[in-house]
């Protein structure tokens, strides 16, 4: 309906377009089916349809041109890379939550150790439980596991003459 205009939009446009309205919309809640070990056959092919049809439509090319080829002259990444980018950064903004909300205190007791853990809590469970698991929550308990605390580069322990290697030469 947008090509009938007058004028049309110009690739950068639709290109926008695509990324902020339908990419945000099918994308909604995308972390109720994407987990480790979930089966993604069949979200990942409709997905992968639909930026086939708007690479087409946002460089207007024939329909028998290669997928990749399109994606990446329209500037669109593979959508399998971008539901893994989202859902890094989402695991990520788990770590920001404060302790005593509900998805830390799913997590192991490591990661909120001062609120109460949940009866049903990754703590409670087994290898062989955790083994069989797929949800969301086993992938943000080992994403968080993956996160290491950083450093003051600016401390005094790394002042020259302050270090281990200097207190302790031998």
């Amino acid at each position: 309906m947008l090509d009938n205009l007058n004028w049309g939009l110009l690739p950068y446009q639709k290109c926008v377009l695509y990324r902020s309205c339908v990419l945000s919309i099918a994308l909604y809640r995308f972390l109720l089916w994407f987990y480790n070990r979930a089966l993604l056959s069949y979200p990942i092919n409709k997905l992968n349809k639909m930026q086939r049809r708007a690479a087409i439509w946002i460089l207007g090319v024939f329909h028998t041109s290669p997928t990749a080829g399109i994606e990446a002259i329209a500037g669109l990444i593979p959508i399998y890379l971008h539901l893994q980018k989202l859902s890094d950064r989402n695991q990520l903004w788990i770590s920001t939550l404060l302790h005593n909300h509900i998805l830390n205190k799913l997590l192991e007791k490591r990661f909120s150790p001062t609120s109460p853990y949940h009866k049903f809590s990754l703590e409670n469970m087994t290898f062989k439980q955790l083994a069989f698991i797929k949800s969301s929550i086993v992938n943000i308990n080992n994403c968080l596991n993956r996160i290491y605390n950083s450093f003051d580069s600016l401390n005094k322990e790394f002042y020259l003459g302050r270090r281990l290697v200097d207190l302790f030469s031998n």
